[in-house]
């Protein structure tokens, strides 16, 4: 219980260190949001890392893909996506009905504007992990209704 609510505070002060140092700066909206993915991606190597020490390696890109919604999910968010639904031409969708880091916001559609900078380090974590284990990837996030999100996994062809 404890090391959540650590982990919400580490994320939310992120999230303010970053735009108030672009205020002093001329940094936008969208550097902001890139400099929250780019940590989230260094932190989703490091610890893509630790998990898969002692795992079998993966057969395919299904096989990572259910790697990253049932174990990295599981022990980053303390629990498992809701949905991961694909077309099998490399894209991925991962529907969260309840994400961690917008639940504390609200629960319709007033703070809908502010979700991308939120969700922007959880998608940086998932591209990073997907990197480690050698999949090159794209992850966007949309939210119609909080707290529920979706994000999605294009998958690059090397």
């Amino acid at each position: 219980m404890a090391d959540e609510a650590l982990f919400q505070f580490l994320h939310n002060e992120l999230i303010q260190y970053v735009y108030k140092s672009a205020e002093h700066g001329e940094m936008e909206n969208g550097r902001c949001i890139t400099k929250l993915e780019n940590m989230g991606f260094r932190v989703g190597q490091g610890l893509i890392e630790r998990f898969t020490r002692d795992t079998a390696r993966f057969k395919d890109e299904l096989d990572v893909m259910k790697f990253v919604c049932k174990d990295f999910w599981t022990s980053v968010f303390k629990k498992q996506i809701d949905n991961l639904r694909t077309n099998h031409q490399g894209i991925y969708v991962l529907q969260d009905n309840k994400f961690r880091f917008l639940t504390q916001l609200s629960t319709g559609k007033q703070y809908l504007e502010h979700s991308p900078k939120y969700l922007a380090f959880a998608c940086g974590l998932v591209r990073g992990g997907l990197a480690n284990l050698g999949v090159k990837s794209i992850v966007t996030a949309e939210v119609s209704v909080m707290p529920a999100c979706k994000f999605q996994v294009m998958i690059q062809k090397m």
